[in-house]
């Protein structure tokens, strides 16, 4: 088969079109045939050198994927070859074929094309996971959600909104914010030129965010902090505004707020499992019910990679790029 191989970190051309060993399906796994995998964040990190896969996981890049079943694995049920699938992955998904534990393997859902499934994995458990069954969202709360015309924000303004609770997004562009009220945004904050606490205090009546959905970081967590409502819930899952920062526990201890930071990729087996399992069970009838749908930017060939990421890199796309499988 073909993958992106990585044979030297670096920009986007170090990224190698290459014919490589097939994988084979072992315990517990299935071997699915991708006809869409899409870029994230953490596979241009790993790209860079700065983000290496778990032991035991794929070296090629590609934390999401559609596609068909093609083999099952000894002790593998419920599945069957030739399922349309997609898959939570811990890397392999810019490849011809990819091994994926069963569990995390959803089929794909009503109302959604093969190709466009690749969009939905990482992102959705991303913020489930978060979110849901992390901070707890409630119908009523205000969800403030950061970079909300990103893959992650366009799934979590439609979930949220899905169980009723309020959204503010910040973004840097009119056109994103202009996407993001048409998923459901209801407060519209660029980040450019304006205070996005002294935005979301104003659209609470000065209560603050509930929960604060997070990709920077160090830059934003005292503001994060500031912007939060008393019993406030911030979930930090990205660093792109850096690795340390100062929190100030007074104003944390006064408002009996709570901060979680977490990642998916390394999560053990039956963790990945659970939030799988979640997924399909509370968010998966969403798709049917045509109340979310994910939201694609664009798709190119698997082999053009390097492209995909040259556009995430500079932000220059709304939801995800899909790389689409020979």
């Amino acid at each position: 088969m073909h993958a992106i191989t990585i044979p030297e970190p670096g920009g986007p051309e170090s990224l190698v079109w290459a014919e490589v060993p097939d994988p084979q399906p072992g315990e517990g796994e299935v071997l699915v045939e991708v006809a869409a995998s899409a870029v994230n964040r953490a596979d241009i990190m790993q790209r860079q050198g700065f983000y290496d896969p778990p032991p035991g996981a794929s070296p090629y890049p590609g934390l999401e994927c559609s596609g068909r079943v093609a083999a099952l694995g000894p002790g593998v049920s419920g599945w069957a070859v030739g399922d349309e699938v997609c898959a939570l992955l811990s890397g392999g998904g810019y490849a011809e074929k990819v091994v994926v534990p069963a569990g995390q393997l959803l089929p794909v859902p009503q109302g959604v094309d093969l190709k466009g499934a690749a969009a939905l994995p990482e992102v959705v458990c991303t913020v489930w996971s978060n979110v849901f069954m992390v901070a707890h969202l409630r119908p009523g709360e205000t969800l403030l959600v950061h970079g909300g015309s990103s893959g992650i924000g366009t799934m979590a303004i439609q979930l949220a909104k899905a169980v009723g609770a309020k959204v503010a997004v910040t973004a840097g562009t009119k056109e994103k914010l202009e996407r993001c009220a048409e998923l459901g945004a209801d407060v519209l904050i660029n980040y450019r030129d304006q205070d996005f606490v002294a935005e979301v205090k104003d659209a609470t009546g000065g209560a603050g965010a509930d929960v604060i959905l997070d990709n920077m970081g160090a830059k934003y967590l005292d503001r994060n902090v500031q912007a939060l409502a008393v019993n406030g819930r911030l979930a930090i899952i990205g660093m792109q505004g850096g690795r340390k920062g100062e929190l100030s526990i007074g104003t944390l201890l006064a408002k009996r707020a709570a901060v979680s930071a977490t990642s998916l990729r390394a999560r053990p087996l039956e963790e990945k499992a659970a939030i799988v399992a979640a997924v399909r069970e509370h968010v998966w009838p969403l798709f049917a019910g045509g109340h979310v749908r994910p939201v694609v930017d664009r798709e190119m060939p698997m082999s053009e990679a390097a492209e995909g990421h040259r556009v995430v890199e500079e932000s220059g796309h709304i939801g995800k790029v899909l790389l689409i499988a020979p």
